[in-house]
């Protein structure tokens, strides 16, 4: 009876293993698109004596989903030129570009103020590979914001920024719905503002801004965001 009852659980562990290896893979994310490293003012500073920036409030950074497209705003010439046209999907502003800005005409105060952009942003409390659908228009309404940046426990921002050591902390799980400038859906995950999307930083002087995010647009204007 030993004899059977191993060889009945040589069996059944030959089983497992041949189903494991069989197993088909878990499904991949081919649909969005990382963007890694994007240079926003990196030669601007909060503080004076920093090699090579100099004082002085950060240029802002658009950028287009479709055509992954920056623009650095300098000017109120390039503000009047490049900002009040649906041409971009979010901007980047203040200090060290933390604060990400939907397209949206009517929201005074924002980039694209006085344009045609419909832009808007809700925020989940989900991992971006979990988030499958854009919520309705009426959630936008609702809840929906202009833009996010330092979240200091009002669960609005999509990174933590200590006063101690002055090091911005991404939070993860939490993605962000985008409706584009001219009305699509997007799912948006903001990931680091650090050089090299490092998992931990510890130098108050790691180079930044350099943004790394993910994003998936829905073409074909439907409110479908799976990407896996």
């Amino acid at each position: 009876m030993i004899k059977r009852a191993l060889i009945y659980l040589s069996a059944a562990c030959i089983f497992a293993a041949c189903s494991k290896d069989d197993a088909p893979p878990a499904p991949q994310d081919i649909k969005s698109t990382i963007i890694s490293d994007m240079p926003g003012d990196t030669l601007a500073s909060m503080g004076t004596g920093v090699d090579g920036k100099e004082k002085r409030p950060f240029y802002g950074v658009t950028f287009s989903f479709s055509t992954r497209q920056t623009r650095i705003i300098k000017t109120a010439a390039d503000s009047a030129q490049y900002l009040k046209n649906a041409d971009w999907d979010i901007a980047f502003t203040k200090e060290y570009n933390s604060y990400v800005v939907a397209n949206n005409g009517t929201v005074a105060g924002t980039p694209g103020y006085g344009g045609p952009g419909v832009g808007r942003m809700v925020i989940i409390e989900a991992p971006y590979d979990q988030v499958h659908a854009a919520p309705a228009d009426e959630e936008f309404e609702r809840n929906g914001v202009a833009g996010v940046g330092w979240d200091s426990g009002s669960g609005y921002g999509w990174y933590f920024y200590s006063l101690n050591n002055h090091i911005a902390v991404p939070i993860k799980n939490r993605t962000f719905i985008v409706k584009t400038a001219d009305g699509r859906f997007a799912k948006l995950a903001l990931l680091n503002i650090y050089k090299g999307n490092p998992p931990v930083v510890t130098d108050l002087f790691w180079p930044a801004p350099y943004l790394t995010f993910k994003y998936f647009v829905q073409e074909n204007g439907s409110r479908d965001l799976k990407t896996n």
